[in-house]
């Protein structure tokens, strides 16, 4: 995502394919990407990137907005299996690995959409359905047409929804991945992001999230400050024990941090190597339980759409 659009102006191809190809000489076999993300540029990206590799990796991609200069949604079936063959063809691929739909439609009945994803598996065009944003109600009756491989939803330190809205706790029953998005908080729990950081509104979509006014920036620093605390405890960065914070969780919980920087890879990719024991879980724990995070994690446009039902 962050490579063709949406946290700033987009990388040169150049940039993002040798982002991504580093990423997969450095064993990473998973890539997430979505119709929507440029518009269409990142799965173009992320098609040309791995054309070589395509049997050695895994390809998540998404349906379900109206890429009409709205942020309005569609997953009518005949929709989805529209731009599913849109998506095959900028993937330069003949199947996607794991479908998700991006964001819950209010007008069609997830079983409809479930339905359309399972003609799709039966076609051989998509091996694995995924739902983001997505309530548990919601996963329950989508798993009855057709089982669901993955839930991908915001969390992390500072978003911890998934745990309280009964959605992790779905996934452990029905035996779903659960894949975070936005693991770094958007960037904020790297610790590089303070009160004075320019966030452009034409190009940057967390200049309009609450969570990121200069207010909120600093009123959430001592989660900054609780990671910069463990990050010299074990000798890393903010970021790594963010990460680490997530793989330290359940094992079938797998956090997509996205970069545009090979360094930053580097240094997502270190976080495998951070271990947090118990006792450092507890002390995160009781950290955290004594900060109330200010600010909606989204604009109020974009939590509209998230499924709360």
């Amino acid at each position: 995502m962050s490579i063709s659009a949406n946290y700033g102006p987009a990388a040169s191809i150049n940039q993002g394919i040798n982002v991504i190809r580093a990423a997969r000489n450095q064993g990473v076999t998973f890539f997430d990407t979505a119709e929507v993300y440029g518009p269409f540029t990142s799965e173009k990206l992320v098609g040309e990137a791995l054309e070589p590799f395509r049997d050695k990796v895994v390809i998540a991609t998404k349906f379900g907005f109206k890429i009409d200069g709205s942020i309005g949604l569609n997953s009518r079936p005949e929709h989805i299996k529209k731009v599913a063959e849109e998506s095959l063809k900028r993937l330069q691929t003949d199947r996607i690995d794991l479908y998700y739909q991006h964001r819950v439609d209010p007008e069609v009945p997830i079983e409809d959409v479930a339905g359309a994803v399972k003609d799709l598996i039966t076609e051989g065009k998509v091996l694995h359905f995924g739902l983001s944003e997505a309530s548990a109600r919601t996963i329950r009756r989508a798993h009855t047409v057709q089982p669901v491989a993955a839930i991908q939803s915001e969390y992390s330190l500072w978003t911890r929804d998934p745990e309280q809205n009964g959605v992790l706790e779905t996934c452990e029953e029905l035996g779903i991945g659960f894949v975070p998005w936005g693991p770094l908080g958007e960037g904020y729990l790297t610790g590089k992001i303070d009160a004075h950081t320019q966030l452009d509104p034409k190009t940057d979509l967390r200049a309009e999230f609450p969570r990121f006014s200069p207010e909120s920036i600093t009123a959430n620093a001592p989660v900054v400050d609780l990671l910069k605390h463990f990050s010299e405890k074990k000798k890393a960065t903010p970021a790594q024990i963010a990460l680490a914070w997530l793989l330290a969780g359940k094992p079938w919980i797998v956090p997509i941090p996205g970069t545009r920087r090979e360094d930053h890879l580097n240094e997502n990719l270190g976080a495998i190597k951070i271990e947090l024991t118990p006792a450092d879980l507890r002390e995160i724990e009781s950290a955290l339980s004594a900060v109330s995070v200010r600010g909606h994690r989204l604009s109020e446009k974009h939590m509209e759409q998230i499924d709360q039902s």
